[in-house]
């Protein structure tokens, strides 16, 4: 079973909240305030070209050094995610998303009751399907439920609706679904991470969130004002950020910059 990374202490509500303030007194401003470091793991050696930048030029820093990764098949991804969302409870077992269910490794297919590789940002989202590539980076691909995964479908994110059937939470409407709300959290930071990794400029669709629902094939997925709230209302756990670590160490070799610095969301957007 894997050992479980033990997330440090972090201190950003009352900083942040406090030097916002401050800084909104002192003169008001349309930019983004400056990223706080919550981690110095990787500050001095993988992110050293980011720490201390904030809008448009953090992003950029971020997309070059996440860009630098190893990609894996489709195929693959079935025996990753084994591995990256493994029940720190049960080795036999992963933990699935949106419903929080713990479920065999062995019931991977597409019939009820097995779990399925779920596309965080949806593949229709950028029409990206399931080449290497967006359509098998680790970082947003999450196993699920496959009858709560066909519910969300290519819904963008939002607030509100009714209760999904066996979702653990997590509610559905016409246009849009959220997650249950341990989940929040790692599925806006999933979003985030695509529309930096994914800019364009490699092949594939520039991915970016906004505040529409209804995107449909466009590469776009909403509500940016959301997911931000989701990113701070559920921080980023133990198991996020083992996941984080499993891929860095044994998959992709590149992180999620928004589960070492959930700040950074902030400090971009």
């Amino acid at each position: 079973m894997l050992a479980i990374r033990i997330p440090r202490p972090r201190r950003k509500a009352v900083a942040l909240a406090t030097a916002a303030v401050l800084t909104a007194l002192a003169a008001p401003s349309l930019t983004a305030t400056e990223a706080t470091a919550t981690t110095a793991d990787y500050d001095t050696t993988y992110y050293k070209n980011a720490v201390g930048k904030t809008g448009t030029p953090l992003k950029s820093s971020l997309h070059t050094i996440i860009s630098s990764q190893t990609k894996i098949s489709y195929s693959a991804v079935w025996n990753a995610l084994k591995e990256t969302d493994e029940d720190p409870a049960n080795s036999g077992n992963v933990i699935l998303l949106y419903s929080g269910v713990s479920r065999s490794k062995a019931l991977n297919g597409g019939d009820a009751g097995d779990w399925n590789r779920e596309h965080t940002w949806a593949k229709s989202h950028g029409d990206f399907g399931e080449a290497t590539g967006p359509g098998t980076d680790l970082h947003h691909l999450r196993p699920a439920d496959v009858q709560v995964n066909s519910i969300r479908g290519n819904l963008d994110f939002d607030n509100g609706g009714s209760t999904v059937s066996n979702g653990g939470g997590s509610l559905v409407d016409s246009d849009s679904f959220e997650p249950r709300d341990a989940d929040k959290g790692d599925v806006a930071r999933m979003i985030l991470y695509m529309a930096v990794r994914y800019e364009g400029d490699d092949g594939w669709a520039d991915l970016e969130p906004n505040e529409k629902v209804g995107n449909g094939s466009n590469p776009y997925i909403g509500k940016l004002a959301v997911l931000k709230a989701w990113n701070d209302e559920d921080p980023p756990s133990a198991f996020e950020e083992n996941r984080n670590q499993v891929i860095y160490d044994s998959y992709q070799h590149n992180r999620n910059p928004f589960i070492d610095h959930p700040e950074w969301v902030e400090a971009i957007w």
